[in-house]
């Protein structure tokens, strides 16, 4: 079942410099920083009242977050949401007809499982599935 918002991912060329701009624009720093190397990425994370804004920049041409910004540039990435059992929610899903881009969760920031569901089933929007380890 999913139970709120998590975060909205943006996707940035340049971390350092867009943690800067986001800064000024909230009136506070990133609350976490993290590279997760199965997913060539590094992210910073802003707590903004309950939800979060992850900014990630790719570590590798072949990133899907390089790869994105090639593609369409810089701007929001996902929409992530928290899930209770991410293994039965993907099941669920796919019965309900959604295209999935992970059949099984893997690792992904701040100590979470995820699963994304292929925005080609979600009218256009990456869906994230995240559940605490």
């Amino acid at each position: 079942m999913i139970t709120h918002v998590a975060h909205i991912g943006i996707a940035v060329k340049d971390l350092k410099g867009s943690k800067e701009l986001f800064s000024s624009l909230f009136g506070v720093g990133a609350d976490h920083e993290e590279e997760v190397p199965d997913q060539k990425v590094r992210t910073a994370m802003f707590r903004i009242g309950e939800t979060d804004v992850e900014l990630l920049q790719g570590t590798a041409p072949d990133s899907s977050i390089t790869k994105f910004i090639e593609k369409r540039g810089e701007g929001i990435h996902h929409l992530s949401v928290v899930v209770d059992n991410i293994e039965a929610e993907l099941l669920r899903l796919r019965r309900e007809g959604f295209q999935l881009v992970d059949e099984h969760p893997r690792p992904g920031a701040d100590n979470c499982l995820v699963a994304f569901l292929h925005p080609k089933s979600t009218n256009g929007v990456l869906i994230e599935l995240s559940q605490k380890r």
